[in-house]
């Protein structure tokens, strides 16, 4: 079974998918700490660090799927062409495939999260960037439309 969280920064996506790992006895893939490592490594982060954090995180959930694990993809998943990279994962490995997109429905809630993140070092995001990724947020449309969404 393939996972994917899916939901802004802040949003709990993090936490519910280490929940919902914990129960299933499944690990978690998540593309943050895969970008951070890949910026730490020495690349410049104006280079396209998510995609390559994105495809990483790929070639893992693949190799766990294939090893007859589960696992849990906890990423922001803003826009389509990163959903349709787990829908065909799934599909490559005949696996089950679920979204579960994560979304905080109180602005003052959500932006306190954000900005309790700026005492975690190394921690570049900020309620303004928050924000303008918004903007960048793509609508659910097809059969993913249906996703089970937490707010």
């Amino acid at each position: 079974m393939l996972i994917a969280m899916v939901g802004p920064p802040g949003t709990g996506k993090s936490t519910l998918g280490q929940v919902i790992a914990s129960r299933l006895n499944i690990p978690v893939v998540s593309v943050d700490p895969i970008e951070k490592a890949i910026h730490a490594a020495g690349i410049d982060p104006d280079q396209p660090t998510g995609l390559a954090a994105y495809l990483v995180a790929e070639t893992l959930a693949e190799r766990l799927l294939a090893s007859g694990s589960g696992v849990v993809i906890d990423a922001v998943n803003a826009v389509t062409p990163a959903r349709e990279q787990w829908v065909r994962l799934a599909a490559r490995l005949s696996e089950s495939l679920r979204f579960i997109e994560v979304i905080c429905s109180d602005e003052e809630v959500h932006r306190q999260r954000i900005e309790a993140w700026q005492s975690i070092p190394n921690h570049q995001l900020d309620w303004n960037a928050v924000e303008e990724s918004l903007e960048d947020y793509a609508e659910w449309t097809g059969p993913s439309a249906a996703v089970a969404r937490i707010t």
